[in-house]
């Protein structure tokens, strides 16, 4: 269980002498985004229990959920592939290639982002994916992708109010 351990903290925390492994292409980028969006969503509806239980948040089952979760079946090779350009290279070909990969590695990304999440920020989120709901979750995950390349790029011309966005490891979007 150690070695497991071990293992997914060298997939989800590349050392240092990783740091300067290229970039995510954009496709790359939407891909992993595909891949955790539906544990995204769901722990956010665990998070945001203020909201309706109708919330599209809230709904752990039904077509929205199950739309996501098939675009994001779809995604996990390119994902994969992602993940294991990112990843300490001992480890990622053992633990990619294991059907554990995939729930371990989305388990450790949802709560990272959702636990940035205040209970005065789901009527907003609850809004947003109401807005977004009819679009693909293909359109969806390019948007994340797009504004996290966008909010990179501000947060290096020293944009104040950007100092607390995590740098991401997303390629500049073309024209930067």
């Amino acid at each position: 269980m150690k070695r497991l351990l071990a293992a997914v903290a060298l997939l989800a925390f590349p050392s240092a002498a990783l740091a300067q492994t290229p970039c995510l292409t954009r496709a790359e980028a939407e891909a992993v985004t595909l891949v955790a969006l539906p544990d995204i969503i769901l722990e956010t509806g665990r998070v945001c229990t203020t909201l309706p239980a109708s919330s599209l948040v809230r709904r752990t089952s039904g077509p929205f959920i199950s739309r996501y979760q098939a675009e994001a079946d779809r995604a996990w090779p390119t994902a994969r592939g992602a993940i294991a350009k990112l990843s300490d290279p001992r480890v990622s070909m053992l633990l990619l290639q294991s059907d554990y990969a995939r729930p371990l590695i989305t388990s450790l990304i949802a709560p990272q982002i959702v636990g940035r999440v205040q209970t005065s920020d789901c009527g907003t989120i609850d809004r947003l994916m109401t807005l977004l709901e009819p679009l693909p979750a293909r359109n969806i995950a390019g948007i994340v992708v797009a504004s996290l390349q966008h909010l990179k790029a501000e947060k290096a011309r020293g944009t104040a109010a950007l100092r607390e966005v995590p740098d991401l490891p997303v390629c500049p979007a073309p024209g930067r």
